[in-house]
């Protein structure tokens, strides 16, 4: 007896005919047919009244479903118990730092099978692949409501100056915005990330004064290395210029209340059911944050 014929018997079982049957089985009738045949000679029984206007199990028949059933059902598990776990899609981004790494320690310790893939992409890309279901979930930054995506409101990101070495504010424990007027400001375009130039113009204006902009905007790399030979001055996430070796940059704090950005991690809100392991990874999250 073969888990194929038992497959082909549920489908006739439960559709009365075997036409019905194949057109769910995806095969020809004639397969169909053959297996049940076959089935009927081990077991010694005719499973079903077949005649050219109706099929209706017959005793044999009526007992031997519910225990194909179990018989089938017994074998996904034993299928799914062996399978390897399904993996976690997240997207990312620069400037995560130690964020990143504490949330992925903890949620290998809730989940030490499951594998966890990375993607560092642009924001709006991440939105949109969470938004069609090709990443699970996407750390963002304060971002713009997005039709299909529910973001979770994570930790607060302080941003710190990012300012030549040699600079006289370089030594000091904080700063407040207003000191840096006059200094030039190399900050991202607007387009890229709405949120932090709003955030970083914003708190110059409230200083009392418009920063004078700096060259044309590259990556973070770029910038820095032109903030280790220039006076400029930059922000970068507290978390990332932690990990970042740059000698000719200083990094100093905002004097309270300070820069910051909400991180979130991006869901989706349209596809049922959630992701796999999604509820384990805020987990993780709330974890990081205690």
């Amino acid at each position: 007896m073969e888990l194929r014929q038992l497959t082909y018997f549920v489908a006739v079982a439960e559709e009365l005919h075997f036409g019905r049957a194949a057109d769910r089985l995806h095969i020809v009738q004639s397969a169909v047919s053959m297996q049940i045949q076959r089935l009927e000679r081990e077991l010694g029984a005719e499973l079903f009244d077949r005649s050219p206007r109706r099929v209706r199990l017959t005793g044999a028949g009526e007992r031997l479903l519910p225990e194909a059933r179990a018989v089938l059902a017994a074998a996904e598990r034993a299928r799914a118990a062996v399978a390897p776990p399904s993996g976690l899609r997240i997207g990312t981004s620069t400037g995560l730092g130690a964020h990143l790494d504490r949330v992925l320690a903890a949620f290998a310790r809730h989940a030490p099978d499951v594998p966890v893939e990375l993607y560092s992409l642009p924001v709006a890309e991440r939105l949109a692949r969470v938004a069609g279901g090709r990443l699970d979930a996407a750390f963002v930054r304060a971002v713009e409501p997005v039709p299909g995506v529910r973001v979770h409101p994570l930790w607060p990101d302080p941003l710190v100056a990012a300012l030549p070495a040699t600079h006289p504010l370089a030594g000091r424990p904080e700063i407040d915005v207003a000191e840096l007027a006059g200094l030039p400001l190399a900050l991202t375009e607007r387009r890229t990330n709405p949120a932090l130039v709003d955030l970083v113009v914003g708190a110059c204006r409230e200083a009392g004064f418009e920063p004078p902009p700096g060259p044309s905007p590259g990556s973070l790399q770029d910038t820095l290395a032109s903030i280790g030979t220039r006076p400029l001055w930059t922000v970068v996430y507290a978390s990332h210029a932690r990990v970042l070796h740059t000698p000719k940059v200083a990094f100093v704090p905002f004097r309270p209340p300070g820069l910051a950005l909400t991180t979130g991690l991006a869901v989706s809100a349209t596809t049922p059911p959630p992701p796999p392991h999604l509820d384990t990874l805020l987990l993780a999250c709330g974890d990081h944050e205690g």
